[in-house]
């Protein structure tokens, strides 16, 4: 009976181990899916200073319908806004920046957010006066309530068509390009899918 006992006591003691080894073998998720893999959807490498390569940025965005908020000769940030339906409004801020590049050239990273907002309704207070107690506020809906936009969600646009074809446009724009080479079109859409909430 000792020696079963040993035997059993053994086998569990080497399931237990074994169990802690795989367990620790065993890497993390990654926060929402982020990898930091090889492919370089933010960024492109050009042939020239990267003033010369923001420049082009700036034009590539401009030609798009996009308002530039700063410039800088290695940094430029832009907006645009989309309206998919009545009550949901899309912004998109891209924020360019070009760097050196060892051996010449520039590297151009560019990265962009998507910001989404909705109608919602929001009742209107308006002051009551109360002796012996002064002024309260009490919501009252003013012809049913007030609409306004309120931010309901905010992304980082990973959609590498989209970041592809801003690239393109500014290869386009850089010095040397053949003037009869067409730009690539782009949509009238967000990057990434509209998401709407659930009632």
């Amino acid at each position: 009976m000792r020696f079963h006992r040993s035997v059993a006591l053994a086998v569990v003691l080497v399931a237990a181990l074994a169990a802690c080894g795989s367990n620790r073998s065993k890497s993390q998720a990654p926060p929402l899916g982020e990898v930091f893999g090889a492919e370089d959807t933010y960024s492109r490498s050009y042939p020239v200073v990267p003033a010369v390569a923001c420049e082009a940025a700036r034009r590539a965005l401009l030609g798009q319908g996009y308002l530039i908020g700063r410039m800088t000769p290695e940094a430029v940030e832009a907006t645009k806004n989309f309206q998919p339906e009545s009550d949901i409004h899309t912004q998109l801020a891209v924020r360019t920046t070009c760097v050196p590049k060892a051996g010449g050239g520039s590297i151009v990273f560019i990265n962009a957010v998507q910001e989404r907002y909705a109608l919602k309704a929001q009742s209107s207070s308006a002051s009551v006066g109360v002796s012996m107690i002064g002024s309260v506020s009490v919501p009252i809906p003013i012809g049913g309530s007030n609409a306004n936009l309120v931010r309901v969600g905010s992304n980082t646009v990973q959609n590498q068509e989209f970041y592809s074809r801003l690239f393109d446009r500014v290869n386009f724009y850089l010095p040397g390009t053949p003037i009869d080479t067409p730009p690539p079109p782009e949509p009238d859409i967000p990057p990434d899918p509209v998401i709407r909430e659930q009632e």
